[in-house]
């Protein structure tokens, strides 16, 4: 876990946002899938390796107040806070491994867009989905994308995994139940092109 913590630490010392294939300017599909959960504003929503996304000054924007940004990089988080300045303080930062989470709040939406395609092996993804069933209320969702079949096979030097519907969705059978899947492609910094797969699923109790 500290090996993993350098490298997301380096990546983000080291490079700009311009030099790294998951910037987005908007990050529309994300904004979408969660607008489309029909939670209050005032609903819990954390971003799982949200980085230096722009993501949370988007949901700010569209009046979310209970917004929470975690991810393994220190250097990430203050990158972000640097770029939303004072709104910074309206949204709770949690510099963490997801593997070893331990969250003291419930969320109605956990959205994780390319954390969970990192986790490559059978240990860590029942760790990640112990925590997020623990974490999500009943009738709340999960909105996760990850790099489809057609994608990558490396991001920033790590193996990933990849995913179709039919394999995303069996990965969440226990606690969940799919409610949509998209495919898309991501344009990165450089005009190479990612094929994403999105997917939102429903808490079940």
């Amino acid at each position: 876990m500290e090996e993993n913590k350098a490298h997301w630490e380096n990546v983000y010392h080291t490079k700009k946002p311009s030099e790294v294939s998951w910037t987005q300017d908007v990050p529309q599909t994300s904004l979408d899938f969660i607008l489309s959960c029909n939670i209050p504003k005032t609903a819990g929503i954390i971003d799982i390796g949200g980085g230096d996304s722009k993501l949370a000054g988007f949901l700010l924007d569209a009046g979310f107040t209970n917004i929470t940004v975690l991810d393994i990089s220190a250097r990430a988080l203050e990158r972000a806070r640097q770029r939303l300045g004072e709104k910074a303080d309206l949204v709770k930062w949690i510099v963490q491994d997801i593997t070893t989470f331990q969250p003291d709040a419930s969320y109605e939406v956990w959205h994780d867009r390319a954390t969970f395609h990192f986790l490559t092996a059978a240990k860590q993804v029942d760790r990640y989905l112990n925590i997020a069933r623990q974490s999500i209320n009943a009738g709340g969702y999960a909105v996760i994308g990850t790099f489809s079949t057609n994608g990558p096979e490396k991001c920033s030097g790590l193996p990933i995994k990849q995913y179709n519907e039919g394999t995303l969705t069996d990965q969440l059978s226990n606690g969940f139940k799919k409610v949509k899947c998209i495919t898309e492609n991501h344009v990165t910094p450089f005009n190479t092109t990612q094929h994403f797969l999105f997917c939102s699923f429903r808490r079940t109790l």
